[in-house]
């Protein structure tokens, strides 16, 4: 608060004559009204002078604020160009936003100027947190609206900040909010783990009725009354429950004969209890009659059901950059097997494996003990002493492969934006294309950058869904599934800003087949005449993917 004791000081100098004149018992008076009752609000009000969001920076009622800004749409005049108004005891110094106005209430003895200044910054902040200047959206980012009005104005002066420092000073870490987070994420963890284990007992008695072909007994779940087992997991494996390791089982028919137990409609209401409170415990519940597409892209993050005895990992990562003239700068994938074997009498094991051979893929071999001749000449992966097994209960790389490319055929997805300079600002087109017809790419999500302080894009076709990111200044577009069947698709919009603000573009996605097709056919004993059952898990993830 240096700057601002400064300026109480100078003014204390420069005014010694008047304060020599004042009385005593009016010395205090004269500081708080002269001094330090310079800014007294700033709120956004409608047109017709109700209050959405108003922050005071002295000691003010909430009548005497309400009728402060009911009294100033009866101020204006229409017939003049003004951005203020005056009474004998306040001015109003306001700007026209859409349907709204932003309205800052001065002492009539402050600087206009300075004050047009501060309500130049108070409106840029605003859209900085609201999608629309409209009156629902400004009520849902108040409090955040509130905190960035406090780094504005502090005591009734404003501070020497900028827009970039509000975002900084806003976005800061707090301790206090970190231990709440980590404290609520246990919680969430508790309640899924109860609700699985809930959810696991309930389908177990459902399978015990069936194959007694007897009605399962009730269940108590999560403070709601006991419910009728068979009927209401037939309800609950409806419901996708969005968890680490999902299950879902078919509906079994509605038990037959009469039941003491149920009611006209009681069934539809435990479901809802039961699912209300698994959302008041931070699950993230989806009902059956979501779209296929939906439920596709959930099903691709849950795990493989059956681990068998043998399990291999696929896993590759691809970091890729793009010039945004066209051209594939540099494309990089890296690879790996990894094999986990659970049970030591597969420990001595061998297993077959195919790829998509392509131009300037390089391999080598990650363990030390595996048969590099058997490799090349069978495309069989084995130890070099069949006597000995491979390690249990432990990961094990077997085998490692690399691409690095510069060719623009090998690139998995296309992504092409095209920004273009219209009169109030840019018109974008970026459009995406699927080159591989193998692959299929779930929870695509491609990040644009917008200019700060612009507001919302204005959003024409698009393919998809979005979201846009105030704090970040982005704008997601989202696609669940890019596969053969949709393998292109466009977005259009207009913003403010130049052709640079749109760049770097990035994407992000998960898939569950990989880029180099590489696949583990057949899994036998040593002796190579005893089969064995085996279990694979393909994940292709992103490293880095941008359009520059």
């Amino acid at each position: 608060q240096g700057s601002t004791m400064g300026i109480f000081f100078n003014q204390m100098l420069i005014e010694n004559t008047v304060l020599r004149n004042l009385k005593p018992a009016c010395v205090d008076t004269y500081f708080y009204i002269h001094f330090w009752q310079v800014l007294l609000a700033a709120a956004v009000c409608t047109k017709a002078g109700k209050a959405i969001v108003s922050r005071q920076f002295v000691e003010m009622t909430r009548t005497r604020i309400e009728g402060l800004l009911a009294a100033f749409p009866k101020l204006m005049n229409t017939g003049k160009q003004h951005t203020f108004v005056e009474t004998e005891s306040v001015r109003y110094v306001y700007q026209p936003m859409e349907k709204l106005y932003m309205v800052l209430i001065t002492t009539k003895n402050s600087n206009i100027l300075e004050d047009l200044e501060t309500l130049r910054l108070f409106s840029r902040v605003i859209p900085e947190y609201c999608r629309a200047l409209e009156e629902n959206e400004i009520s849902e980012h108040c409090f955040d609206l509130i905190f960035a009005f406090d780094e504005i104005v502090a005591l009734g002066y404003r501070e020497n900040v900028n827009l970039a420092q509000i975002r900084t000073f806003t976005e800061m870490d707090s301790h206090e909010e970190k231990v709440f987070r980590a404290v609520r994420e246990t919680q969430e963890r508790e309640a899924k783990a109860e609700m699985r284990r809930k959810a696991k007992e309930l389908q177990q008695a459902r399978r015990d009725a069936e194959r007694q072909g007897k009605k399962a007994p009730g269940f108590g779940g999560f403070g709601s009354s006991a419910v009728s087992g068979g009927s209401t997991a037939a309800m609950i494996t409806e419901t996708i429950i969005e968890t680490d390791k999902p299950k879902v089982a078919p509906a079994p028919a509605r038990p037959s004969g009469p039941s003491k137990a149920l009611k006209l409609g009681a069934k539809g209401k435990e479901v809802d209890n039961f699912v209300d409170k698994l959302k008041s415990e931070g699950e993230t519940i989806m009902s059956s009659n979501m779209s296929k597409r939906t439920s596709e892209a959930t099903k691709v993050h849950a795990p493989p059901i059956n681990m068998e005895s043998v399990h291999m990992k696929i896993e590759e990562k691809i970091t890729l950059t793009c010039g945004r003239d066209g051209g594939l700068q540099n494309m990089e994938l890296h690879g790996m097997i990894m094999l986990r074997i659970s049970d030591d009498k597969f420990g001595r094991i061998l297993f077959m494996w195919k790829m998509k051979i392509r131009k300037g893929y390089s391999y080598r071999f990650t363990h030390p003990n595996v048969d590099k001749k058997l490799f090349t000449a069978e495309s069989l992966i084995g130890l070099k002493n069949p006597e000995k097994s491979f390690p249990v209960n432990s990961d094990v790389g077997v085998l490692k492969w690399r691409l690095q490319t510069t060719e623009e055929s090998f690139i998995p997805l296309t992504i092409n934006c095209w920004p273009s300079e219209s009169g109030s600002g840019c018109d974008v087109n970026i459009e995406y294309e699927l080159q591989e017809d193998n692959l299929e790419l779930n929870d695509v999500v491609i990040t644009i950058p917008l200019p700060s302080g612009v507001g919302a894009p204005v959003i024409g076709e698009i393919d998809g869904e979005y979201r846009h990111d105030s704090r970040r200044n982005t704008l997601e577009w989202c696609l669940p599934v890019i596969d053969a069947k949709n393998k292109s698709g466009s977005l259009e919009f207009s913003i403010a800003g130049q052709p640079n603000d749109f760049f770097p573009v990035q994407v992000s996605f998960i898939s569950k087949k990989n880029y180099c097709n590489i696949q583990v056919t057949k899994v036998t004993q040593v002796d190579g005449n005893s089969p064995v059952r085996f279990s694979t898990e393909t994940t292709f993830l992103v490293d880095k993917y941008e359009i520059l």
